[in-house]
């Protein structure tokens, strides 16, 4: 390319002020862009210095960011609302319509028949979001289900994800009954099924059943689109979807869809490890193969892992002296032998993991298996990352600094389930240092936070809010020693949550050589007041150069 063409395709944003998370050049007011990547930052003389460009001023009164990274969500989240919400707090749509929370399980029945009234004949009735957690010892059961009318089958998942409820017909279908021998159907005193299940080996007879439309729809044109629209009107640039089971033609249509230009996300698929099990050689050879459809927008490579369940769902293994209500401990998703050879196996093939561990007998025990992994084959820098990490201890803390491992903490847990684990769950001590932020980083533990959307909302400034106030539904503050300062909570979603993926030399920062992805801002989040991060407003994003308007509400 001539000088001249080169210079015609320079163009720099002018903003009120440039926040670049480079600690080098903290602020600035003018970047340059060519050809998707940051070409200069700085002031208008310094962004020009590369010749004659075109100066964009349309978010001159307003403030850039680096995109902010989401480095633990599931496209299932453009996926979900194709059914039926049932959660306890409102919740708005990729349309911007607002779905009220259900407060009670007569609420959550009466908008399931609501729905089942609308839907097609033949069609399986699906709803998500629920948490009994909010509804004290009431759990639902096939009883309140089967209210329902019609004669198919009503599917209900946890707002976990881990558990789920079914009607008898679903029961019935999937062939479950008082003889199904599966760890984690529960029963009542009679031994009939109650149509709750808990966790992945229980559910599988119903997601077989129903088609496992949270899984194989998340990659359709449709549902690539609803996600894009949610993650976008968050001010996210990059995404991730941490379970992703590789579907040959699910990948090739992520693919297609995220190289146009107009689609406002970089997407991080993390291949199901739990998918594939001891079979690790399937899980690399099909990896192998589908990272030949890699862009710069679509990043195939890293592998999620899963060890145990969810804390309020009562299925996450935790230690002494267990669950404070004294229900019993979790369910092991991956055995313990299991998960020693397979991060082994992983490990010694220069894989990334990322590890879903919620309890810290979890976390305990998958620290014992990457310690073991890297004394057999040892490896520099390679950012195992512990996903979601929730009771870890200081002592856990230290042993992953100095195993050179990554956390990303599950910081919105604190607001919309931590008075439950205050008073249910884990009880005031261990409560008041869940999601440790503050000891991470005292104990130099790289982190970030995240939303796992679609268990909860997708919104990087409100979780840094989280980690930054601590402050629960009910308003209890909720381990003040472990609170963050806004520098650091805004660090953890956009380089720190870069750094877990693997691509902070590409994203996190408006550093030259990077790419051009902003988040425009209505304030500049850091000179907030720290109990405001979260009423910071996103007024739009920009994608390789690429200015991208919000989605219009309905």
């Amino acid at each position: 390319m001539s000088k001249e063409a080169a210079q015609q395709d320079i163009k720099i944003f002018q903003a009120r002020r440039i926040l670049t998370m480079n600690p080098a050049q903290p602020h600035a007011t003018h970047v340059a862009v060519r050809q998707g990547r940051i070409l200069a930052v700085g002031t208008q003389e310094q962004a020009s210095a590369w010749g004659r460009a075109h100066v964009d001023d349309r978010y001159a009164d307003q403030v850039l960011m680096p995109g902010l990274v989401e480095g633990h969500c599931h496209l299932h989240e453009g996926v979900v609302w194709l059914y039926v919400y049932v959660g306890f707090y409102d919740r708005r749509g990729p349309d911007g319509k607002i779905w009220p929370g259900l407060k009670t399980i007569d609420q959550v029945v009466q908008r399931l028949a609501e729905a089942r009234s609308k839907l097609e004949p033949g069609r399986h009735l699906v709803g998500w979001g629920f948490d009994p957690i909010y509804f004290g010892s009431q759990r639902m059961t096939v009883q309140d289900l089967d209210k329902i009318p019609g004669d198919g089958a009503v599917v209900v998942m946890h707002a976990s994800m881990h558990l789920m409820n079914a009607n008898s017909r679903a029961l019935e279908m999937a062939g479950i009954d008082r003889d199904t021998d599966i760890e984690g159907i529960a029963k009542f005193d009679n031994g009939e099924p109650t149509g709750e299940l808990q966790e992945f080996a229980a559910m599988f007879p119903i997601t077989r059943m129903i088609g496992n439309p949270f899984r194989t729809l998340g990659q359709s044109q449709e549902c690539l689109t609803m996600f894009g629209q949610v993650a976008q009107s968050a001010g996210v640039t990059t995404a991730t979807d941490l379970v992703n089971e590789l579907h040959d033609e699910g990948i090739v249509e992520l693919a297609r869809v995220t190289r146009a230009d107009d689609y406002p996300l970089r997407i991080v698929p993390a291949a199901s490890g739990m998918l594939f099990g001891r079979d690790v050689d399937a899980c690399l050879g099909k990896l192998e193969t589908l990272k030949k459809l890699n862009h710069d927008k679509m990043n195939l490579g890293i592998v999620k892992l899963v060890v145990d369940g969810s804390i309020q769902g009562f299925t996450a293994r935790v230690r002494w002296p267990g669950y404070y209500n004294g229900a019993p401990n979790g369910i092991w998703v991956t055995s313990p032998d299991d998960l020693e050879y397979i991060v082994e196996r992983y490990h010694r093939a220069g894989i990334q993991l990322h590890i879903h561990t919620n309890g810290d007998e979890a976390t305990e025990l998958t620290l014992n298996a990457v310690e073991r992994a890297l004394t057999l084959h040892p490896r520099f820098d390679h950012r195992h990352t512990l996903q979601h990490c929730q009771m870890a201890d200081a002592a856990q803390f230290r042993r992953m600094a100095k195993l050179g491992m990554c956390a990303n903490l599950f910081s919105n847990h604190i607001f919309y389930w931590g008075d439950a684990h205050y008073g249910t769950t884990m009880g005031p001590d261990r409560a008041n240092r869940m999601n440790a932020c503050a000891t991470a980083l005292r104990m130099g533990v790289p982190f970030a936070v995240h939303s796992d959307a679609p268990i909860t909302p997708i919104g990087p400034l409100f979780t840094a809010w989280c980690a930054v106030n601590r402050q629960t539904a009910s308003g209890r503050i909720l381990g003040e020693s472990e609170r963050i300062s806004v520098s650091d909570a805004l660090r953890a979603i956009t380089l720190g949550a870069a750094y877990t993926l693997r691509m902070d030399d590409r994203i996190g920062s408006i550093e030259v050589g990077k790419y051009a992805d902003f988040c425009v801002l209505d304030s500049d989040p850091s000179e907030a007041a720290p109990e405001t991060l979260r009423d910071v407003a996103v007024q739009g994003t920009v994608v390789g150069g690429h200015p991208l308007a919000l989605p219009k509400a309905n």
